[in-house]
């Protein structure tokens, strides 16, 4: 037995939950009002035979007593890993990765924290750090926000930082590998960050992986970031996702905004669940980071060249990785922090009144046209079928057609003919993928999870096929956690980096499994397919239990009415799972009859 299902034996959901939320039986059940979202019925149901919960209202979630501390309490898997098993009287592995990459990485962190303290204390206390003090006072921050995310200045010198680092027993090579010093032509070593405001950028456990440094006299660039460092990678980097993950968590809701100013102006005003993904290049990365804690993303970016190639982007990611994206849209010439700044409540409906990024795409897209005339209209139609064509979700098509029919007031089934002949013309020009199907349903539950991972570990460009595989398909917690990391990057070495230690033990067990080579992307559809069947057939047990307790104990009307739509749903799910799995194999068999 591994220590997590040490841990998760030792525990009864009922009594954890029952911490957070008054639980009332119903039947061999529980339920509660849920503790995630308001309401007045509960539709929040724990169920203690297999020792996990669901909501049936508004959230639509579940999981076992892993994910409802981590969605509760905003922690990530090794903090709520620790925080049970201590409640438990379990003792985790203190062993980390052992070897000098280890050691090279925290060594790195300790010199960027002594840096964020040195920068910091210049700000607030010399009078150094004068000018920016009184460029963050006068644009609205206050002591408290310029304390919490520790801003600071760099001095008008070239070896200060240098200097106090060497003091405090730091290397030259070791502020080199962070990115804080740099050498020239000569050799000669000289501070990175010379005369600028800072601003310290940490990763989802609140370490110091790197800086963003302000001019303070009109030098260019206006921003410099800390280079690629073993630590700092931008394009996987959200600035003030430690301060954002726990509320972003309780929202269900995420704002991506573009600037440093617009998330501490933000956080300052109470709207805690705002990051910036450190300009609008809005990477994979990002997404996948911030799926683990919501799938609801709101855009918040100047709706300029770059902010349009975001958007654009964001299409994929809607695919992708499953996740609901809006757009908002604020008063113009105004950047978030100005906004929030000049009246809350502003912002507060603008984030209510956020368009879904189809109806936003059309219009933008649109204002660029002329559609009092027809062969304007024509070429709006022809720049947005290429793109409504990558949308898989049927109905987030549909939301694309129709959007683009009112707008254009041409006949929804003429803009879908186009759109179909657009989706034939592509198929047609596909090569053929001569892939075949290997069963797998004799596989265990677990083993499957496990036979999946090993799939993708080995071919992570699985990860953007159609048959999207969600972290909620996944039973076993360790399982999942692997999974959600893995998303996060396709280097193992950096895989192992991102997992506690007793996780790190399962992945080496399934990086050793065995494989075949060929028709790898129809068995890990057909794998996938297996999970999702699994997880739905799931859902659909619990939901039918509930519905027959609510149905014998006279439930609400609303709440019957709700288990019967959310029963619908389901059931179409599995049907689509259940018609994809004969093509699938139809589609293997033939290829190997040719």
């Amino acid at each position: 037995m591994s220590t997590v299902d040490e841990v998760k034996q030792k525990l009864d959901i009922v009594e954890v939950i029952g911490q957070y939320t008054k639980l009332t039986k119903a039947g061999r059940n529980f339920k509660a009002v849920c503790p995630f979202h308001n309401e007045k019925t509960p539709s929040f149901y724990v169920f203690p035979e297999r020792q996990s919960w669901h909501c049936f209202g508004a959230c639509s979630t579940g999981g076992d007593v892993f994910t409802f501390v981590m969605k509760k309490e905003g922690l990530d898997f090794g903090e709520t890993l620790r925080l049970l098993a201590d409640k438990v009287g379990v003792s985790l592995p203190t062993h980390i990765e052992a070897g000098p990459k280890k050691d090279e990485k925290d060594k790195l962190f300790q010199v960027n924290e002594s840096a964020v303290q040195y920068y910091h204390n210049l700000l607030v206390n010399s009078s150094v750090g004068e000018k920016a003090k009184n460029y963050l006072l006068g644009r609205g921050l206050t002591m408290k926000s310029i304390n919490d995310f520790q801003l600071g200045v760099s001095p008008d010198a070239w070896e200060n930082l240098l200097n106090y680092l060497k003091e405090k027993g730091f290397s030259e090579n070791e502020m080199l590998d962070a990115g804080l010093i740099m050498k020239n032509e000569d050799g000669r070593a000289r501070d990175r960050f010379h005369n600028r405001l800072m601003f310290p950028i940490r990763d989802a456990r609140g370490r110091t992986t790197g800086f963003s440094g302000r001019e303070q006299d009109g030098s260019q660039p206006k921003y410099i970031n800390s280079p690629q460092t073993i630590i700092f990678d931008k394009s996987g980097t959200i600035y003030g996702i430690d301060m954002a993950a726990a509320s972003i968590r309780t929202k269900d809701r995420v704002v991506i905004v573009e600037g440093y100013m617009d998330v501490i102006m933000a956080h300052q005003y109470g709207f805690t669940n705002v990051v910036a993904s450190m300009g609008t290049a809005i990477t994979e990365k990002h997404i996948a980071i911030l799926k683990r804690l919501t799938k609801n993303i709101a855009l918040a970016l100047d709706p300029d060249k770059a902010g349009e190639e975001a958007m654009t982007h964001s299409v994929d990611y809607e695919n992708t990785a499953e996740v609901e994206i809006m757009v908002v849209t604020l008063p113009a010439d105004e950047d978030p922090d100005e906004v929030i700044k000049r009246d809350p409540k502003i912002w507060e409906t603008a984030i209510a009144n956020a368009s879904p990024l189809a109806e936003y795409m059309v219009n933008f897209t649109a204002s660029k046209f002329d559609l009092t005339k027809t062969t304007e209209k024509s070429k709006l139609i022809g720049q947005l079928i290429p793109l409504i064509a990558k949308v898989k979700n049927d109905l987030r098509r549909d939301r694309w057609l129709r959007t683009l029919s009112k707008l254009t007031k041409i006949e929804y089934n003429v803009i879908e003919g186009l759109l179909k002949k657009s989706l034939i013309d592509t198929t047609a020009r596909k090569p053929l993928n001569r892939s075949a199907i290997v069963p797998v349903d004799t596989i265990g539950y677990n083993a499957r999870e496990e036979y999946c991972l090993a799939i993708l570990l080995q071919h992570p460009e699985l990860k953007k096929q159609e048959e999207g595989l969600q972290p909620d398909y996944f039973q076993n917690v360790v399982n999942r956690e692997i999974y959600c990391a893995c998303l996060e990057t396709d280097d193992t070495a950096a895989l192992k980096e991102k997992l506690e230690p007793v996780v790190r033990e399962k992945l080496e067990v399934i990086t050793t499994k065995h494989t075949p080579a060929d028709r790898v992307g129809v068995k890990y559809t057909e794998c996938v397919l297996a999970l999702r069947k699994a997880f739905l057939m799931n859902q659909e047990a619990m939901r039918a239990e509930v519905f027959a307790m609510e149905t014998e104990t006279g439930g609400a009307g609303a709440a019957l009415a709700r288990l019967k739509e959310e029963g619908i749903e389901t059931s179409i799910q599995l049907k689509d799972v259940f018609a994809r799995k004969p093509r699938v194999i139809r589609r293997a068999n033939g290829r190997r009859n040719n």
